[in-house]
């Protein structure tokens, strides 16, 4: 630990920065926000009183997050769909049945004693330091828990820039996954057959489902098509079919239900063909995983502060 903050070196990535602020954090407690985060007034007194009614083992506690920016086009209210589902849907739900929570990139509270003991975040991982700090919180025995607040954050609006964000988002999660997965039978150990099984689905579905659905459309559009020359039986595609269309269709409805709850009623209609949303997701964890295997540590930046730009140059 000493090494890294004498070292006079400076920070590489996120990840490592805070890791260098970490280990001058005096307070009991320590927060993570980014440079354009909105946090709720009084979230910071809603972290402390959870964690004295939390049991002890809660070390760490997740805020929800969302964007303020959520109408400015078409990609950011389909954005906005995305993270309402996930930080209020998904997040409570995995919370729920106790399973391991991937932490977002802001707005986590944390002990500061155990994270300095969990040696803080992996300098080494692209962009999902958080997620494998989840991970590893769970598989030593302390847990994470979501706060009832929300951080408001700037959705990215332009399409070049949001692949960027998006292959980096997913191959950091690839990482992630890798790391812990590389001895499966002591993961199991740590962590339960249960929750292996939730790790899996989590932290490996989420890419794995990204990269595999549209290649399973187009599978079953050539099955459609050309059946007499496809060379996969026909039970494979009697089964990826119901798969894939339910599949769909839950999603779809899960992406409702999160702007709904938020009261964003008038981002149902772009809910509703949020698949269009999956095709450019799907292009951003292909890239993500080509970059896995060939720039593993490549760091591609994304500009940020966009609206924020956009409202200063209306105003002059």
């Amino acid at each position: 630990m000493e090494n890294y903050r004498d070292s006079g070196f400076p920070a590489k990535n996120k990840g490592e920065g805070i890791k260098f602020g970490l280990y001058e954090a005096k307070g009991e407690f320590i927060v993570i926000y980014d440079a354009e985060d909105i946090p709720e007034k009084n979230q910071l007194k809603k972290a402390v009183l959870g964690f004295r009614k939390v049991p002890e083992n809660v070390v760490c506690l997740q805020s929800k997050l969302n964007y303020y920016n959520p109408n400015q086009n078409l990609l950011t209210k389909w954005f906005t769909a995305e993270y309402s589902s996930w930080f209020d849907l998904y997040l409570p739900g995995i919370d729920s049945v106790e399973a391991p929570i991937p932490l977002g990139g802001t707005s986590n509270h944390f002990k500061t004693e155990i994270l300095k003991k969990l040696k803080g975040w992996d300098p080494f991982n692209v962009t999902e330091e958080d997620c494998d700090l989840g991970i590893r919180i769970f598989k030593n025995g302390y847990r994470t828990k979501v706060l009832d607040t929300t951080t408001w954050e700037e959705a990215n609006s332009e399409l070049k820039n949001w692949i960027k964000q998006r292959s980096r988002w997913v191959k950091g999660y690839i990482q992630t996954y890798f790391v812990h997965i590389r001895n499966p039978f002591k993961l199991i150990k740590k962590m339960g057959m249960k929750n292996f099984i939730h790790f899996n689905l989590i932290v490996g579905g989420n890419f794995f489902v990204l990269c595999f659905n549209p290649i399973a459309w187009v599978f079953l559009f050539n099955w459609i098509i050309f059946s007499h020359k496809i060379y996969f039986p026909n039970i494979f595609f009697l089964i990826i079919t119901p798969t894939l269309l339910f599949g769909n269709i839950i999603f779809v409805i899960i992406n409702i239900l999160g702007v709904l709850k938020r009261k964003w009623y008038n981002l149902i209609i772009p809910a509703i063909f949020i698949p269009l949303y999956w095709v450019l997701m799907s292009i951003g964890a292909l890239k993500g995983l080509f970059q896995f295997f060939k720039k593993p540590h490549y760091w591609e930046k994304t500009q940020h502060a966009l609206f924020l730009q956009k409202i200063e140059e209306s105003s002059n």
